[in-house]
């Protein structure tokens, strides 16, 4: 028989496809084009050549393999036995490798690639070649420590090691708990690339900013994150970049980040929303923080439970507008009931001239408990009684609040301005004057 009616075009086109590092479904990157041409200028052994009988059953493999009839183009290379020699059992045992893998049968094709590298005549290109994909099959399989194994060996014999293969094995570390390891290379790679010209991958970057966030190295997080942004814009850095400023408390970046965010509508959780408000209104612009809840609200991206009722009454009563917060405090209150929001209450009452139920807010607020400055609601609560001629039980008030350092200089200035009041008017009363007394609530 002719050898020409084998054909060893077809034959050879496959065999130097599956020479190529397999794409895995790790996501990892297969080697550069540098490090695929690692071995142009490297002298190998001459090749051998594939006998025409071997040919056959390999070409048959391949139109299986082509119309993914994997289990037949198993079976045809398990009784391969016209390929006797060792570099055609090494020819044999790789497409055995592929034929496995695209089973998603991985141990059986690590085994078969294994078996290849061993042959003695197997192609010296082809072997290192192999030792690279049964270290992705060893990362599939998350035997991070037999990846790193593969790896390490396949890096002692390669010609070149390009950023890629840097990068897999930083990955590897990663897993396996070796972090400085994986940061060493990780760094490596990045500054290869960037001392070429090259714009690094946003995966290296995104492994190195991982690194430094578990380093605590917050900084150099910030650093990379702003290289993201540039160079991989996404709106998912920009958040990362708020917390990240959020954690080095620097609180206006911190806002000018997040609200970029924000304005270009990738900010959409309730929680993400709510800290926003918060950061308005640390940054002295309360209306800010009232308006972005309130348009959370109306939008439905914020529930209008008790609790973000409070802050909105919060932020609205911290930008001087009590009548706006009036309500949305009583709806808060109503529905939890807690003590510092009657204390709240009671402020915004006071400003509002609406002492009687100034009044019964504070009362309230004091017997339910809870309220962090109880003098504040104390000092509201006289102020209100003085409002309303109450004089007595306002000095009786301020004698409360009067027991906190913060407040006690206040509290007994008015102490004294109600005994002075309480007795001039008490005079005007006796001598007939026609004026208001106390108004009991």
């Amino acid at each position: 028989m002719q050898s020409s009616a084998l054909d060893k075009k077809r034959l050879l086109s496959v065999i130097a496809a599956l020479l190529l590092p397999l794409a895995m479904a790790t996501g990892v990157q297969a080697e550069d084009e540098e490090n695929q041409r690692r071995f142009d200028n490297v002298q190998t052994k001459q090749r051998q050549a594939v006998g025409q009988a071997c040919g056959k059953v390999l070409e048959s493999v391949q139109e299986l393999a082509e119309e993914e009839r994997w289990a037949e183009a198993e079976r045809a290379l398990q009784g391969a036995s016209a390929c006797k020699t060792s570099y055609e059992k090494s020819q044999v045992f790789n497409f055995s490798g592929y034929v496995l893998y695209s089973q998603d049968k991985y141990r059986e094709a690590i085994q078969a690639y294994n078996n290849m590298v061993r042959e003695p005549d197997a192609d010296e290109r082809q072997a290192v070649n192999t030792r690279y994909t049964i270290a992705q099959l060893y990362l599939i399989l998350e035997d991070y420590s037999a990846a790193i194994r593969e790896l390490e060996e396949w890096m002692k014999v390669s010609p070149t090691v390009g950023s890629d293969a840097k990068v897999l094995l930083a990955q590897a570390y990663y897993q396996a708990d070796r972090r400085n390891d994986a940061l060493r290379l990780v760094e490596e790679a990045i500054s290869e690339q960037e001392a070429r010209g090259n714009l690094p991958k946003e995966a290296w970057w995104s492994l190195q900013r991982v690194l430094y966030y578990e380093n605590d190295n917050h900084a150099k997080v910030v650093e990379i994150l702003k290289k993201l942004i540039v160079h991989y814009p996404s709106f998912s850095y920009w958040r990362q970049l708020g917390g990240m400023y959020g954690e080095l408390n620097q609180e206006i970046n911190q806002l000018v980040a997040t609200d970029v965010t924000y304005l270009a509508g990738n900010l959409d959780q309730e929680r993400q929303l709510i800290s926003l408000a918060y950061m308005y209104m640390g940054a002295g612009a309360p209306f800010m923080g009232a308006r972005i809840i309130e348009k959370g609200m109306k939008e439905g991206q914020i529930s209008r439970s008790g609790e973000n009722l409070e802050i909105l009454g919060m932020a609205l009563q911290q930008g001087n507008d009590s009548r706006r917060a009036l309500p949305v405090l009583e709806e808060a209150a109503q529905s939890l009931g807690k003590g510092s929001l009657y204390a709240r209450l009671s402020g915004v009452y006071l400003d509002l001239d609406d002492n009687e139920k100034s009044v019964v807010a504070a009362r309230n607020a004091i017997n339910r408990g809870g309220v962090d400055r109880i003098d504040i609601t104390y000092m509201n609560l006289g102020n209100a009684l003085i409002n309303l001629h109450c004089y007595d039980d306002a000095i009786k008030a301020f004698r409360q609040a009067a027991k906190s350092e913060r407040s006690e200089k206040y509290a007994r200035q008015w102490i004294d301005f109600a005994e002075r009041e309480g007795e001039r008017r008490s005079g005007l009363i006796e001598s007939g004057a026609k004026i208001d007394g106390c108004k009991r609530v």
